[in-house]
């Protein structure tokens, strides 16, 4: 078009932009001097178009100039912009998503399905801008995921295949089993894991097969984890363990019991038992039986056993015999020969029963050493024996923080003496045949006291019942003194004890409260007791029972009738009023007087002279709350009709 300029513009988020001016730019061209042609539509082409046309000959602002405006609509099918790999690996319990972005004209829909199935999304699985996300993946969460992106113009997919991968999952684990000896046992374990190079362990009681000597040369582990046992015998009885693994962490497991069974057997009897004479004595017969054992048959000096004939000796369940006092009569040779369901597996070795005196004390110590504090003290304990025996010394219960020694002659010695040495400690001495012991007390003198003990707590609403038992005092006069905890705060009762209690007050109603005790003497404190937890009672909950008045009397006037009790003879807790109640016999109860002093104890009714049959009834209120009917009397036989 001779002497104008064409001046095209697309309309981009509400501005305008200079598109062409007369120039071929791209894509972009004029035909036929006024149309626009543009090749290769892309979805960003689409939006408004201006066409203006101005003179050449003239100046005019742009701006301000009309034009022709077109709207150019582009559709496209989907075209993916981002997706997953098509193989994804993932450990297990970790979580993964699957990206899938896809754009088109309209917007495209994405869907995604599992092996052909359509997934919906649920707590574990979430679709979120069309990716796929999993929080923790387990072996069910391997598969075929396909992305789905579609609208009008067309579709798209994308394959991925989610691998987990972790340690083996135990499938068919092995179970308990009963055989008989000299049956082949198969133990099964089954597992799947990927990656699929599996190993199979195996442990008895903890420790692998192929280090038992007498179990490696009959067992094999199949390729499917089968663990198999020929020839079984009664050593293999016990706990199995299957651990597979594939080098990944951490290796399941799965246990069962292999029980074996077998004639009663008897294992390693010793050729020599000593007893200690004088004393209780054992004589063992070590079986072992599946099923258990039955009984046992004893044999001593080539005689079978009557335990009839030696008082005091009593045969056991596992079948060892129970020696009261151990003297000449044990002394001999002995056999035994055990028995179940299943039989036996024959008699044992000989044992010889040879007796020995027990250690004795030559030099006992006293019940109870009293020491000061810092000193040193020597507490003597001497055994008689052959051979010589052994001396040790403990402290009974809590072990002792400061040195002690055990002299050559086993004396205790305890240097410096400390306030940890007070408490009970026992001498004991062994020998092959017995263990004796004696204890004694040491208490230490010139120390702070002792931490109290059982301390007891019985709770009322605003007070509470302390008590408790003392520890030493140190040798000097003690006092207590009782500490409560309250919001987190604690605070001690100022009255100090000198008794083994304390009755504290001014409590709150049902609130819990820690209670601890502290003793002290001249010397200082002593530790805090072990905390009391409690909490006091409920106010409304303990309410004492109120005692009725009697004696309820009535006498008839023509006016009415006069009402007359006796008090209660006592007011623990409080009366604050009686009410009298009345009904025709078998109806409800109404009140026909309330809120009568406490200190009354009659009461005129009038008009009451023409009921047929009518029952009276005194009650009394405590607190404005109903407690307890008290008394009633029935009127009839002084009401006419």
């Amino acid at each position: 078009m001779s002497g104008f300029e064409i001046n095209i513009r697309k309309l981009v988020c509400n501005k305008y932009a200079p598109l062409l001016s007369f120039v071929h730019v791209c894509r972009v061209s004029l035909i036929r001097g006024t149309s626009l042609q543009m090749r290769g539509l892309l979805l960003e082409d689409e939006g408004w178009y201006e066409c203006r046309i101005l003179p050449l000959d003239k100046t005019t602002d742009e701006t301000g100039s009309n034009g022709s405006w077109t709207l150019l609509s582009i559709t496209a099918p989907p075209v993916f912009t981002e997706t997953s790999p098509p193989g994804v690996e993932v450990f297990v319990g970790r979580s993964v998503t699957l990206k899938c972005a896809a754009q088109g004209n309209p917007r495209p829909t994405i869907t995604w399905s599992k092996d052909g199935r359509p997934i919906n999304p649920q707590s574990k699985v979430k679709i979120m801008d069309g990716s796929l996300s999993f929080h923790a993946v387990s072996r069910e969460t391997s598969g075929k995921y396909q992305c789905h992106a579609s609208n009008t113009e067309g579709n798209v997919t994308h394959l991925t295949k989610l691998k987990v991968i972790g340690p083996p999952v135990i499938v068919i684990p092995p179970t308990d089993t009963v055989l008989n000896m000299s049956q082949d046992a198969s133990l099964k374990c089954q597992a799947e894991a990927d990656p699929p190079n599996m190993t199979y362990v195996w442990q008895r009681q903890g420790e692998d097969i192929y280090h038992i000597e007498s179990l490696k040369s009959r067992i094999k582990v199949i390729v499917d984890g089968t663990l198999l046992i020929s020839r079984l015998t009664p050593e293999d009885s016990g706990n199995y363990t299957c651990m597979p693994t594939n080098g990944l962490p951490v290796s399941p497991s799965a246990s069962a019991t292999l029980t074996v069974q077998h004639p009663a057997q008897v294992m390693k009897m010793p050729s020599l038992t000593f007893l200690p004479t004088g004393l209780r004595g054992v004589i063992a017969c070590p079986v072992r039986a599946e099923p258990p054992l039955s009984h046992v048959d004893w044999i001593k000096d080539d005689k079978p056993l009557d335990l009839g004939l030696y008082p005091g000796w009593t045969l056991t369940s596992e079948g060892s015999i129970i020696i009261a006092t151990a003297n000449d009569d044990t002394a001999g040779v002995y056999t035994c020969t055990p028995y179940n369901s299943f039989g036996t597996m024959g008699q044992s070795e000989p044992t010889t029963v040879i007796l020995q005196d027990p250690p004795s004390f030559k030099v006992s110590p006293r019940k109870e050493y009293r020491q000061n504090v810092g000193g040193m003290l020597v507490i003597p304990c001497q055994m008689d024996g052959n051979p010589a025996p052994k001396v040790s010394w403990k402290k009974v219960g809590t072990a002792s923080r400061s040195l002690f020694t055990a002299a050559a002659n086993g004396s205790l010695i305890l240097r410096p003496l400390s306030k940890d040495h007070q408490g009970e400690w026992e001498c004991s001495s062994t020998n092959r045949v017995a263990t004796v012991s004696v204890r004694t007390t040491v208490l230490v003198l010139g120390t702070s006291p002792h931490a109290v003990s059982s301390v007891s707590v019985i709770p009322g609403i605003n007070q509470a019942n302390v008590s408790w038992v003392a520890g030493f005092d140190g040798g000097y006069g003690q006092k207590f003194t009782v500490w409560k905890e309250e919001k987190q705060e604690w605070l001690s009762f100022p009255d100090l004890s000198t008794e083994n209690s304390l009755l504290v007050t001014n409590l709150l109603p049902a609130t819990e409260y820690q209670f601890s005790v502290m003793a002290q003497n001249k010397i200082g404190t002593g530790p805090f007791s072990e905390i009391t937890t409690i909490k006091t009672l409920d106010s409304l909950s303990v309410v004492g029972k109120l005692v009725p008045p009697t004696n309820l009397s009535i006498n008839k006037s023509s006016e009415g009738i006069l009402l007359w009790w006796s008090m209660p003879q006592s007011h623990s807790p409080n009366i604050d009023s009686f009410v009298v109640q009345s009904r025709l016999e078998g109806g409800e109860w109404i009140n026909l007087k309330e809120n009568i002093s406490p200190v009354e104890s009659q009461i005129f009714l009038p008009g009451l002279c023409k009921v047929n049959v009518l029952e009276d009834m005194i009650r009394d209120f405590h607190e404005s709350v109903s407690l307890s009917f008290l008394i009633n009397a029935t009127l009839s036989s002084l009401l006419s009709s």
